[in-house]
Formats: structure tokens, sequence, C-alpha cells
């Protein structure tokens, strides 16, 4: 009795040792063949991984993103962005400038709710114009230099706010045209590496 409970003990640990040698060759052979050599090179084509297969795109579609990547399209909305911008400044800026509306010959009249708007107006009207000429400026030599230089990276920005404020400023001298280019120039890279 002694004697076959010792050998009912003693196979009890071969026959859990032969078990546990087969369930780690049989992972190891599921690993190998999941991670190894074995594992066949799937097609990513989205339609066979379950994805939506991407549409293609139609010549209209093709067109309007070259329109939309030119450089004319992007002069254009700079241009009309800084009418918008510039235009919402002048009439703030109008708005809490206590000389609004006063006439100087006769500084003690209080003006009329007409004259006050007209001059928001006009002065909204300068600033629109001038961010729209800076902004089409900056937008335009930007997009030339990138075609220029095949890249797009912050000297694109650099370059372009030196000819802008160069151009703008050579008006008032050679001196004005540098520091204009410099300045520029410098407010570009601030803005480039802030928002990169």
């Amino acid at each position: 009795m002694a004697a076959s409970t010792g050998d009912s003990s003693t196979a009890a640990p071969d026959s859990t040792a032969a078990g546990t040698d087969s369930n780690t060759f049989q992972y190891s052979m599921i690993l190998d063949h999941l991670i190894g050599d074995k594992k066949p090179i799937k097609d990513l084509n989205p339609a066979i991984m379950g994805a939506l297969p991407a549409a293609q795109k139609s010549d209209e579609q093709k067109t309007i993103e070259r329109a939309m990547e030119s450089c004319a399209f992007k002069t254009v909305l700079a241009c009309v962005g800084g009418v918008v911008l510039g235009g919402a400044f002048g009439v703030f800026t109008a708005g809490i400038d206590t000389n609004v509306g006063v006439d100087p010959k006769d500084p003690l009249r209080t003006p009329t709710a007409r004259e006050v708007l007209r001059d928001m107006g006009q002065r909204g009207m300068s600033y629109a114009k001038n961010f729209a000429i800076v902004g089409a400026m900056f937008s335009c030599t930007e997009c030339i230099i990138e075609s220029h230089r095949g890249k797009s990276d912050w000297k694109n920005a650099v370059y372009s706010g030196c000819v802008t404020g160069g151009a703008i400023g050579f008006r008032a001298g050679l001196k004005a045209g540098l520091l204009g280019c410099g300045g520029f120039a410098a407010f570009s890279a601030a803005i480039e590496y802030y928002l990169r």
C-alpha cells in the first residue's frame, strides 16, 4: 500500500513536468509563428484591414486643391484676413480714443454720434488697408520663398518678414528699410518660435 502510494506520488510530478514542458513548447511555437520569421506579411490595404477604402480624388478636387495651395490664393486670403483684422482693430482703437469726433477748431464742443461713427469708420478703413497690404506682401513673399527653397520651415517666415519690413521701411529711406527688415524678421522669428 505504501509502495503504491509512493509510486503514485513520484509519478505525479513527472506528468506535471511533462505537461509544463509541452505547454512551454506549444507556447514558444505560437510565439515563433506570430512574431518570428514564419509570420506572413499582411497586405496593408484598408479594405482588407476592415477600414473604409480611400476614395480616388476627381479631377475637379485636384484642381481645387492646386488652386488653394497656389500663392495667389494665399495672398488673397491674407489680404482679406488683413482687412477684417485691421478694420476690427481700427474700430476698437477708435472706440477707446477720447479724441474721436472732436473738431480741432472747436475742441470744447461735444461731437455728435454721426461724427464719432464717421471717425471710427475712417480709422477702421485706414487700419484695414494697412493690414491688408502688409498681410498680402508677407504671404506672397513667404509663398514665393517657400516655392523657391522647396522647404517649409521657420526660415521662410524670417526671410519674408525681412523683405516685407524692408519694402515698407524703404519708403522712408535706407536706414528705415534696414530697421524694418530687422524688426519684421525678428518679429516673424518670434512668432514662428511660439507657433512651432
